[in-house]
């Protein structure tokens, strides 16, 4: 089954200490490129989670969110420089008295004094936390293949309906030969027989001009390379595996051989045929541009 490249999945799951939310969305990309967007601090989830994603994505860019919500807030030691706040008391005490006022001071009046209190965040437990957010993520990124694989299956149902076209379209093209050769020859007998007023005429001659009018606009090798290509993408599309890139190329070749078709061709029906072509393929091409 073939990928969009585009693709959506969310997961939240709640742990004991933690509630986690992974997000994973992508767009259309030459290449795979993986990006975050979480906490600086959670910057060693990076790693694992690109190496879990790319178990799953060929191509596209992908952008994952984590979100994580500790449920006791957030753990650390609190130390107190006893000795600096005994200074501070002292030297309260001591201008109070100098002063003759009351003294005032009690414990929550050292919340106020600075560089009483140091603050020190404890170490989360790092190889938990990447069990806990790769264990979400797996979730989310099952939802985001399946939205790829329903949006692939559109386009490759799409791209049926299209090769079909363009298969109808050669078969104008490759029956329309026979007549185009027929209506030259007679034009050909025409014009000789205009100039030279002779009914004798060399009917040797005349084959030999034909031949080599069809051999100049024979087309038989460019459609039947047409044929395979469109066989080639047939096959693809039902391969299950990262074609995106093998597509474009065939498209490509595609494309040259109804070009030449063009160049060679000396009838207007023809000619509107190969537009339609043109058309029916530059179709295919942007569609292809949204597969892994």
């Amino acid at each position: 089954m073939i990928k969009s490249m585009t693709g959506y999945g969310r997961f939240k799951q709640s742990f004991s200490q933690r509630d986690i939310l992974v997000e994973i969305k992508s767009v259309n990309h030459r290449y795979y490129e993986f990006n975050t967007r979480m906490p600086r601090t959670m910057g060693y989830l990076e790693e694992p989670l690109k190496s879990l994603i790319s178990t799953k994505v060929c191509r596209g860019k992908v952008e994952v969110n984590v979100s994580i919500i500790n449920h006791e807030g957030v753990k650390a030691n609190v130390s107190i420089n006893k000795q600096l706040a005994k200074s501070y008391v002292d030297a309260i005490k001591e201008t109070c008295h100098e002063l003759h006022l009351i003294n005032y001071t009690n414990s929550s009046d050292l919340i106020t004094l600075p560089d009483i209190f140091t603050v020190e965040k404890l170490e989360e437990n790092q190889e938990e936390i990447i069990s806990q957010v790769l264990q979400t993520a797996q979730t989310a990124l099952d939802d985001f293949v399946k939205t790829r694989e329903n949006e692939g299956k559109r386009l490759g149902e799409d791209l049926l309906v299209k090769l079909e076209n363009v298969e109808k379209l050669t078969k104008v093209v490759e029956q329309k030969q026979p007549e185009i050769l027929e209506n030259y020859k007679q034009r050909l007998l025409k014009r000789i027989n205009e100039t030279l007023e002779d009914k004798n005429i060399d009917q040797t001659r005349i084959l030999t001009e034909v031949a080599i009018f069809a051999d100049k606009v024979a087309v038989d090798e460019e459609t039947v390379r047409l044929g395979s290509h469109i066989s080639q993408i047939r096959e693809l599309i039902g391969c299950g595996e990262a074609i995106g890139r093998k597509l474009d190329f065939i498209v490509q070749e595609c494309n040259r051989e109804v070009n030449t078709i063009g160049s060679k061709s000396q009838d207007l029906e023809v000619t509107k045929t190969v537009v339609e072509l043109k058309s029916e393929i530059e179709k295919i091409r942007e569609q292809i541009q949204n597969i892994e």
